[in-house]
């Protein structure tokens, strides 16, 4: 009976007044979201497991938690990322021919803690744009993701923007020359993820294209290192250099639009769960270690449910925006006194919360004011009054 209370490792509660919080970051952000233009959706918490791993890494696979459906003997998934839900959306239940604008807000669920003071459950708000391939419309999902932390509390964020064409057209020329074995890709994208310089290089050859993969962990900085990232890569496929390119468009435009926005490059950023295969970008803050908020372009990746049209997007954690030193919401307290007349004192209570005031009733006479209360609801010669906190302690 001790352990009935415990929660399992990495799930936590959001109690009062902190879910009131987060409940209003929520609202902030959507409202951010639906003022760009994008429509609101709620996708259910669980489905098909081959629905919800759609285009996905192993990583998203193993970040899933799987049940089986006792009503069609199917394996179900708990979401653990909402993209895919909202490719499905676009390619289906709400198919349409122009530009789609999406976004959501709701808890996901990861089968493994991302850390020891990580949430399992977190809170993801999103957005997502199908239909609109080029920089464009990375450009606007990156502004909506500045403005939606601006609104969350976020200040002086670093933007850092990468391609994921480079490693994947890197990549493929290792395969092509047997520079890599097919069970280290997994590996070697995870190398790079944690900028693993000598983990790098004992997976790969001594190949050229080896050479330029071990090196793209060392291509972060401002600007200025794309020239230095084209001198490096010359050698490279030309989806390389046209992924360079593309990445240095996105950054002249983030720049012209955002210039107060601390923008970094980093060559070898691979955002997400693997299922990006355009330019990605991440939001920083010095008071946080993981990233405020990622994402990036992910083209085709509907095509298993018919539709694989160009999309980009990105998602936000809200726990981990949370101040978490909100004071309890203020209010008004009515005392019990079975002696008391109360009439007019639902009249008087309907009025005062219809004016946006809170006003707790009490039920018992050992009910006492909680904190955070203003002051009293009472009566005074037939009439109900508020009376200040000051004023009710100095009679006392």
């Amino acid at each position: 009976m001790s352990t009935h209370w415990r929660l399992p490792k990495g799930v936590d509660e959001v109690l009062p007044p902190h879910a009131w919080e987060l409940e209003g970051l929520r609202r902030k952000v959507l409202d951010v979201f639906v003022s760009w233009g994008y429509d609101y959706l709620e996708p259910p918490v669980i489905e098909y497991l081959d629905a919800l791993l759609v285009g996905s890494g192993e990583d998203l696979d193993l970040q899933t938690l799987k049940v089986v459906d006792q009503s069609s003997g199917r394996q179900l998934g708990v979401r653990a990322d909402m993209t895919s839900q909202a490719v499905r959306v676009d390619a289906h239940s709400r198919r349409s021919d122009n530009i789609q604008r999406l976004c959501y807000a709701g808890p996901v669920v990861f089968a493994n803690p991302q850390g020891n003071q990580t949430s399992r459950v977190p809170l993801k708000a999103g957005a997502e744009i199908f239909g609109a391939a080029g920089v464009s419309a990375d450009a606007e999902v990156i502004g909506l993701m500045l403005e939606a932390l601006e609104a969350a509390g976020m200040h002086t964020p670093v933007l850092l923007l990468g391609h994921m064409g480079i490693y994947l057209g890197l990549v493929a020329r290792l395969i092509e020359e047997g520079g890599i074995e097919e069970a280290n890709q997994s590996q070697l994208f995870s190398c790079i993820q944690r900028k693993g310089a000598s983990d790098i290089r004992a997976l790969l050859d001594d190949s050229d294209v080896a050479e330029m993969v071990a090196a793209l962990p060392d291509m972060m900085g401002d600007m200025g290192i794309l020239p230095v990232a084209r001198d490096l890569l010359q050698r490279a496929p030309q989806s390389v250099m046209f992924a360079l390119d593309e990445l240095q468009a996105l950054a002249e435009l983030i720049s012209s639009n955002h210039p107060q926005v601390d923008l970094r490059i980093d060559v070898s950023e691979l955002s997400g769960y693997g299922y990006h295969n355009g330019p990605v970008f991440a939001v920083y803050h010095p008071q946080h270690g993981r990233a405020l908020a990622q994402g990036g372009r992910y083209d085709g990746i509907g095509e298993v449910f018919g539709r694989g049209r160009p999309a980009t997007g990105f998602d936000m954690n809200l726990k981990q925006l949370m101040s978490n030193n909100i004071a309890p919401p203020s209010g008004y307290f009515v005392p019990y006194d079975p002696s008391e007349s109360r009439d007019g004192l639902a009249a008087a209570v309907r009025d005062l919360r219809a004016k946006g005031y809170r006003v707790i009733v009490a039920v018992t006479e050992s009910e006492s004011m909680p904190l955070g209360c203003e002051g009293l609801l009472v009566q005074d010669q037939g009439d109900w009054t508020l009376q200040p906190v000051s004023e009710t302690v100095a009679e006392q």
